[in-house]
Protein backbone atom coordinates (compact mmCIF):
# COMPACT_ATOMS: atom_id res chain seq x y z
CA UNK A 1 0.00 0.00 0.00
CA UNK A 2 3.10 2.83 1.06
CA UNK A 3 4.48 1.29 -1.92
CA UNK A 4 1.36 2.25 -3.69
CA UNK A 5 1.08 5.76 -2.72
CA UNK A 6 4.68 6.48 -3.33
CA UNK A 7 4.52 5.10 -6.96
CA UNK A 8 1.53 7.56 -7.25
CA UNK A 9 3.22 10.34 -5.73
CA UNK A 10 6.20 10.18 -8.18
CA UNK A 11 3.82 9.68 -11.22
CA UNK A 12 2.08 12.67 -10.75
CA UNK A 13 5.43 14.86 -9.73
CA UNK A 14 6.68 13.70 -13.33
CA UNK A 15 3.33 14.21 -15.04
CA UNK A 16 3.27 17.74 -13.54
CA UNK A 17 7.11 18.86 -14.32
CA UNK A 18 5.77 17.57 -17.95
CA UNK A 19 3.04 20.09 -17.86
CA UNK A 20 5.21 22.68 -16.81
CA UNK A 21 7.67 22.11 -19.61
CA UNK A 22 5.49 21.98 -22.03
CA UNK A 23 3.77 25.09 -20.93
CA UNK A 24 6.78 27.10 -20.84
CA UNK A 25 7.94 26.27 -24.05
CA UNK A 26 4.57 27.05 -25.52
CA UNK A 27 4.21 30.47 -23.69
CA UNK A 28 7.78 31.22 -24.86
CA UNK A 29 6.96 31.38 -28.50
CA UNK A 30 4.09 33.10 -28.17
CA UNK A 31 5.76 36.21 -26.09
CA UNK A 32 3.72 35.57 -22.84
CA UNK A 33 5.08 33.73 -19.62
CA UNK A 34 3.58 31.58 -16.89
CA UNK A 35 3.74 32.35 -13.23
CA UNK A 36 2.43 29.91 -10.78
CA UNK A 37 -0.68 30.82 -8.15
CA UNK A 38 -1.18 27.74 -5.61
CA UNK A 39 -0.53 24.85 -8.48
CA UNK A 40 -2.48 26.71 -11.17
CA UNK A 41 -0.42 28.11 -14.03
CA UNK A 42 -1.79 31.58 -15.40
CA UNK A 43 -0.48 33.93 -18.14
CA UNK A 44 0.13 37.36 -16.79
CA UNK A 45 0.48 40.74 -19.29
CA UNK A 46 3.02 43.31 -18.68
CA UNK A 47 2.67 45.32 -15.82
CA UNK A 48 6.35 47.41 -15.26
CA UNK A 49 9.64 46.54 -17.30
CA UNK A 50 12.87 45.70 -15.30
CA UNK A 51 15.11 48.45 -16.65
CA UNK A 52 18.72 49.85 -14.77
CA UNK A 53 18.21 53.25 -15.74
CA UNK A 54 15.34 55.88 -14.47
CA UNK A 55 12.74 55.54 -17.06
CA UNK A 56 9.01 54.92 -17.51
CA UNK A 57 6.11 55.45 -19.20
CA UNK A 58 3.00 57.59 -19.39
CA UNK A 59 -0.01 55.93 -20.43
CA UNK A 60 -3.50 57.59 -21.08
CA UNK A 61 -6.62 55.64 -21.77
CA UNK A 62 -9.16 57.07 -23.79
CA UNK A 63 -12.94 55.86 -23.66
CA UNK A 64 -15.28 58.99 -23.09
CA UNK A 65 -15.45 62.48 -23.79
CA UNK A 66 -11.96 64.67 -25.65
CA UNK A 67 -12.61 68.12 -22.86
CA UNK A 68 -8.95 67.85 -21.12
CA UNK A 69 -7.32 66.25 -24.21
CA UNK A 70 -5.72 69.18 -25.44
CA UNK A 71 -4.50 70.26 -22.37
CA UNK A 72 -2.99 66.87 -21.49
CA UNK A 73 -1.13 67.23 -25.29
CA UNK A 74 -0.10 70.73 -24.33
CA UNK A 75 1.34 69.45 -21.43
CA UNK A 76 3.30 66.30 -22.84
CA UNK A 77 4.44 69.10 -26.06
CA UNK A 78 5.74 71.50 -23.17
CA UNK A 79 7.71 69.02 -21.13
CA UNK A 80 9.00 67.35 -24.71
CA UNK A 81 7.38 63.75 -23.63
CA UNK A 82 5.96 60.94 -26.06
CA UNK A 83 3.50 58.92 -24.51
CA UNK A 84 1.07 56.05 -24.85
CA UNK A 85 -3.17 56.54 -25.92
CA UNK A 86 -4.96 53.24 -25.60
CA UNK A 87 -8.20 54.01 -27.61
CA UNK A 88 -11.46 52.30 -27.65
CA UNK A 89 -12.68 51.70 -31.06
CA UNK A 90 -16.11 53.73 -30.35
CA UNK A 91 -13.87 56.63 -29.23
CA UNK A 92 -11.38 56.75 -32.08
CA UNK A 93 -14.34 56.59 -34.46
CA UNK A 94 -16.49 59.13 -32.75
CA UNK A 95 -13.18 61.50 -32.32
CA UNK A 96 -10.93 60.96 -35.81
CA UNK A 97 -9.43 64.14 -35.35
CA UNK A 98 -8.28 63.93 -31.81
CA UNK A 99 -6.87 60.57 -33.26
CA UNK A 100 -4.95 62.58 -35.53
CA UNK A 101 -3.69 65.38 -33.21
CA UNK A 102 -2.43 62.63 -30.61
CA UNK A 103 -0.71 60.85 -33.81
CA UNK A 104 0.99 63.58 -35.34
CA UNK A 105 2.13 65.03 -31.79
CA UNK A 106 4.61 62.08 -32.04
CA UNK A 107 2.63 59.72 -29.05
CA UNK A 108 1.78 56.12 -29.56
CA UNK A 109 -1.15 54.81 -30.09
CA UNK A 110 -2.35 51.52 -28.88
CA UNK A 111 -5.64 49.46 -28.65
CA UNK A 112 -8.26 49.49 -25.30
CA UNK A 113 -10.47 47.12 -27.23
CA UNK A 114 -13.56 48.07 -29.65
CA UNK A 115 -16.77 47.98 -26.93
CA UNK A 116 -15.02 48.36 -23.73
CA UNK A 117 -16.25 45.21 -21.93
CA UNK A 118 -15.10 42.70 -20.07
CA UNK A 119 -12.79 40.72 -21.90
CA UNK A 120 -12.43 37.80 -20.53
CA UNK A 121 -15.66 36.59 -21.12
CA UNK A 122 -15.12 36.20 -24.83
CA UNK A 123 -13.62 33.42 -26.59
CA UNK A 124 -11.35 33.58 -28.93
CA UNK A 125 -13.19 34.44 -32.22
CA UNK A 126 -14.86 37.54 -29.91
CA UNK A 127 -11.61 38.50 -28.53
CA UNK A 128 -10.59 38.58 -32.37
CA UNK A 129 -13.10 41.06 -33.34
CA UNK A 130 -12.34 43.46 -30.48
CA UNK A 131 -8.67 43.14 -31.44
CA UNK A 132 -8.94 43.63 -35.13
CA UNK A 133 -11.77 46.26 -35.49
CA UNK A 134 -10.35 48.30 -32.90
CA UNK A 135 -6.78 48.52 -33.96
CA UNK A 136 -8.38 48.65 -38.02
CA UNK A 137 -10.30 52.36 -36.65
CA UNK A 138 -6.73 53.32 -35.15
CA UNK A 139 -5.06 52.75 -38.70
CA UNK A 140 -7.54 54.45 -41.11
CA UNK A 141 -6.57 57.36 -39.00
CA UNK A 142 -3.43 57.07 -38.89
CA UNK A 143 -1.90 54.18 -41.45
CA UNK A 144 -0.08 52.64 -38.69
CA UNK A 145 -0.10 49.33 -37.36
CA UNK A 146 -0.84 48.79 -33.68
CA UNK A 147 0.59 46.41 -31.90
CA UNK A 148 -0.15 47.39 -28.03
CA UNK A 149 -3.28 46.24 -26.18
CA UNK A 150 -4.67 47.28 -22.96
CA UNK A 151 -7.82 45.41 -21.49
CA UNK A 152 -10.62 47.60 -19.99
CA UNK A 153 -10.42 47.18 -16.90
CA UNK A 154 -7.20 45.56 -16.44
CA UNK A 155 -9.35 42.57 -16.92
CA UNK A 156 -7.91 39.16 -18.66
CA UNK A 157 -7.28 35.85 -18.68
CA UNK A 158 -5.13 33.36 -20.51
CA UNK A 159 -7.18 33.07 -23.19
CA UNK A 160 -7.49 37.08 -23.97
CA UNK A 161 -3.30 37.35 -23.27
CA UNK A 162 -2.88 33.77 -25.77
CA UNK A 163 -5.10 35.10 -28.07
CA UNK A 164 -3.47 38.48 -28.44
CA UNK A 165 -0.26 37.18 -28.46
CA UNK A 166 -0.72 35.37 -31.50
CA UNK A 167 -2.49 37.91 -33.29
CA UNK A 168 0.99 39.98 -32.15
CA UNK A 169 0.06 42.44 -30.07
CA UNK A 170 1.36 42.92 -26.68
CA UNK A 171 -0.75 42.70 -23.73
CA UNK A 172 0.25 45.74 -21.63
CA UNK A 173 -1.07 46.72 -17.59
CA UNK A 174 0.38 49.28 -15.41
CA UNK A 175 2.29 49.33 -11.77
CA UNK A 176 1.39 53.12 -11.15
CA UNK A 177 -2.72 54.03 -10.80
CA UNK A 178 -3.52 57.20 -10.68
CA UNK A 179 -6.94 56.60 -9.90
CA UNK A 180 -7.58 60.06 -11.86
CA UNK A 181 -11.09 58.54 -12.99
CA UNK A 182 -12.02 58.66 -9.38
CA UNK A 183 -11.79 62.57 -9.95
CA UNK A 184 -9.25 63.24 -6.66
CA UNK A 185 -7.88 66.66 -6.66
CA UNK A 186 -4.98 67.77 -8.81
CA UNK A 187 -2.45 67.30 -6.22
CA UNK A 188 -3.70 64.15 -4.78
CA UNK A 189 -3.34 62.02 -8.31
CA UNK A 190 0.28 63.74 -8.84
CA UNK A 191 1.68 62.36 -5.21
CA UNK A 192 0.05 59.14 -6.20
CA UNK A 193 2.38 58.99 -9.57
CA UNK A 194 5.24 60.08 -8.35
CA UNK A 195 5.48 58.57 -4.64
CA UNK A 196 4.58 54.94 -7.20
CA UNK A 197 6.90 55.24 -9.66
CA UNK A 198 9.96 53.34 -10.05
CA UNK A 199 12.95 52.32 -12.98
CA UNK A 200 10.16 50.86 -15.75
CA UNK A 201 6.58 51.65 -14.53
CA UNK A 202 4.16 52.21 -16.43
CA UNK A 203 1.83 54.94 -15.32
CA UNK A 204 -2.00 54.75 -15.62
CA UNK A 205 -4.09 57.76 -16.58
CA UNK A 206 -7.31 58.73 -18.50
CA UNK A 207 -7.83 61.57 -21.07
CA UNK A 208 -11.31 62.82 -19.64
CA UNK A 209 -10.36 62.34 -16.28
CA UNK A 210 -11.73 65.80 -14.43
CA UNK A 211 -8.41 66.93 -12.90
CA UNK A 212 -5.90 64.70 -14.80
CA UNK A 213 -4.67 67.42 -17.36
CA UNK A 214 -3.77 69.90 -14.30
CA UNK A 215 -1.85 66.99 -12.56
CA UNK A 216 0.52 65.78 -15.62
CA UNK A 217 2.26 69.09 -15.39
CA UNK A 218 3.70 68.50 -11.98
CA UNK A 219 4.24 64.87 -12.60
CA UNK A 220 5.95 65.33 -15.34
CA UNK A 221 8.52 68.31 -14.29
CA UNK A 222 9.04 66.75 -10.67
CA UNK A 223 9.57 63.12 -12.30
CA UNK A 224 11.99 64.56 -14.62
CA UNK A 225 13.91 66.99 -11.80
CA UNK A 226 13.78 63.55 -9.85
CA UNK A 227 16.15 62.53 -12.97
CA UNK A 228 13.60 59.76 -15.20
CA UNK A 229 12.79 60.09 -18.62
CA UNK A 230 10.04 59.30 -20.48
CA UNK A 231 9.23 56.98 -23.41
CA UNK A 232 6.26 55.50 -25.19
CA UNK A 233 5.87 52.02 -23.72
CA UNK A 234 6.66 50.38 -27.13
CA UNK A 235 10.07 51.70 -26.24
CA UNK A 236 10.07 50.52 -22.59
CA UNK A 237 8.83 47.07 -23.23
CA UNK A 238 11.34 44.05 -24.20
CA UNK A 239 10.96 42.62 -27.63
CA UNK A 240 12.19 39.20 -27.43
CA UNK A 241 14.21 36.97 -24.89
CA UNK A 242 12.04 38.06 -22.09
CA UNK A 243 10.58 36.63 -18.99
CA UNK A 244 7.36 37.92 -17.10
CA UNK A 245 7.51 37.50 -13.01
CA UNK A 246 4.55 37.11 -10.54
CA UNK A 247 4.29 40.72 -10.14
CA UNK A 248 3.98 41.26 -14.32
CA UNK A 249 7.63 42.80 -14.09
CA UNK A 250 9.40 41.76 -17.49
CA UNK A 251 12.77 41.34 -16.98
CA UNK A 252 15.39 40.06 -19.42
CA UNK A 253 15.72 35.95 -19.65
CA UNK A 254 18.63 34.52 -18.12
CA UNK A 255 21.38 33.04 -21.25
CA UNK A 256 22.42 29.81 -20.23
Amino acid sequence: MIHTVKFKTLLLAFATAVMVAVLSISVYFTGAYAVFYGNTPRLVPIYSVEREEKVCAITFDCAWGTEYTDAILSALKNSSVRATFFMVEFWAEKYPGFVKKIDESGCEIGTHSSTHSYMSKLNAEGIKSELSTSSQAIKDVTGKEVELFRPPYGDYDDELIKTASELGYYTIQWDVDSLDWKDLSASDIAMRVINGVKNGSIILMHNNGLHTAEAVPVILETLKNRGYSFVPVGELILRENYVIDGTGRQKPAQSG
